[in-house]
């Protein structure tokens, strides 16, 4: 029977092509979708939690994934709400944002901080809303998502729900612009950094929309503002930016406009970068201090060590155990920017990092992977921790490792 044993083995050829197919279309949707993919790890030091907050109500209700970040203790804590950018592609291809560079300078001074993803970004439930040209109507549908994260955090315990201020960078900024027109009780200030929305297609003369947008904006919100642009903005040019401005506070929107130069590549990024802080936070504290909100470095995050006074930072011939060549790679560490840490251990092994998340356990692990003796800390950030050991005591036991 060839013909009928013909039939079977091309089905069995089909089945076998169509499992194929679905695999690859699996693993394609795997490699398109980073958010799912590679989670950063959770910041011990700010206490970082994802949770899902609801928006909405009744058969319109959907959650919204929100990284929380503390300080340590129960509150209750003055509050910063982070609105994220708008990466281009598919919202829910976008990443979950975290703003750990802003959100490490206001946790250090004692507030709780809050970052909504709102519909249809990364894993929150619903679409994305896209207003077309309507720039306008789209901060403002953006908006709601906001404010549904205020009242969510009103709710907590760990909330001084009057002591309150929003941020936003990008299409985040446009969100908290838009949501000041609601001047809602206890938030005491915006942060705008860079905020807009850039929509090229035919027929939309996005910049007018733009500027229209800020105008009615402006004419609505009586909370003061600090707005922030750079010269090389790559969406948002000055002059672009000037008019927003004008549009705003022509409409009687209190606002104060910081025009700031080059900013590496690419202005439109400040705000994530450590190399920023010197650009906002001046102005950012001086309007903080002016609505009543703390301003003060008050916290020390879980893991620092307080500095010991054992020597001088930069008295490199004070650092214990180090020969020659690691003595030249402590001078070397001097010449990097914080965040930093520097780690030496008994056995003339040494290891450091510099930036990014957590240089503490980097720097020890990094001095671990060659030393046969324990590790600790002798430099975090400016501050010399090391403590000379007690006699006969582990030299590990004066500045413990970190968790």
């Amino acid at each position: 029977m060839p013909g009928r044993a013909s039939r079977r083995q091309d089905h069995h050829n089909d089945y076998k092509m169509k499992i194929k197919i679905v695999a690859v279309l699996l693993l394609g949707c795997l490699l398109q979708h980073p958010s799912w993919a590679a989670e950063p790890p959770l910041n011990k030091a700010l206490r970082e939690e994802v949770i899902m907050i609801p928006s909405g109500t009744g058969i319109f209700s959907v959650k919204l994934e929100t990284t929380l970040f503390r300080p340590p203790g129960e509150g209750p804590f003055p509050l910063l709400i982070i609105n994220h950018g708008k990466s281009p592609g598919n919202p829910a291809f976008q990443p979950r944002g975290r703003s750990v560079v802003m959100a490490t300078e206001f946790v250090r001074r004692g507030y709780a901080v809050l970052l909504p993803m709102r519909k249809g970004f990364s894993r929150s439930g619903g679409m994305y809303v896209d207003g077309g040209c309507n720039i306008r109507g789209n901060g403002e549908a953006q908006a709601d998502d906001l404010q549904a994260a205020l009242d969510y955090a009103r709710q907590q315990a760990w909330v001084d729900k009057d002591r309150v201020i929003i941020m936003g960078q990008s299409h985040g900024g446009l969100t908290t612009m838009a949501f000041g027109e609601r001047n809602p009780p206890g938030v005491r200030a915006l942060l705008n950094f860079a905020g807009g929305l850039r929509y090229d297609a035919t027929g939309c003369i996005w910049k007018s929309a733009l500027v229209d947008a800020f105008g009615v904006f402006g004419s609505r919100t009586r909370i003061p503002s600090l707005w922030f642009y750079g010269e090389n903005d790559s969406y948002f040019n000055p002059e672009l930016a000037a008019r927003m401005y004008e549009a705003y506070t022509k409409a009687g929107g209190p606002a104060t406009l910081v025009a700031f130069g080059p900013f590496k590549s690419d202005a439109h990024g400040m705000s994530g970068s450590r190399d920023g802080i010197p650009i906002w936070w001046p102005p950012t504290e001086a309007l903080l201090k002016q609505v009543g909100m703390p301003t003060e470095k008050t916290v020390r995050l879980t893991g620092e060590l307080p500095g010991s006074g054992y020597a001088n930072l930069e008295d490199s011939a004070a650092v214990p155990y180090l020969n020659e060549k690691t003595r030249a790679l402590y001078e070397k560490f001097l010449a990097m920017h914080a965040p930093r840490a520097f780690a030496i251990s008994s056995s003339n092994h040494v290891g450091w990092a510099v930036n990014g998340e957590n240089p503490s356990e980097r720097a020890l692990q990094n001095c671990q992977k060659n030393s046969p003796e324990p590790c600790a800390l002798y430099v975090i950030n400016d501050d010399v921790v090391w403590v000379k050991p007690a006699e006969g005591a582990s030299p590990v036991a004066a500045s413990e490792k970190l968790p």
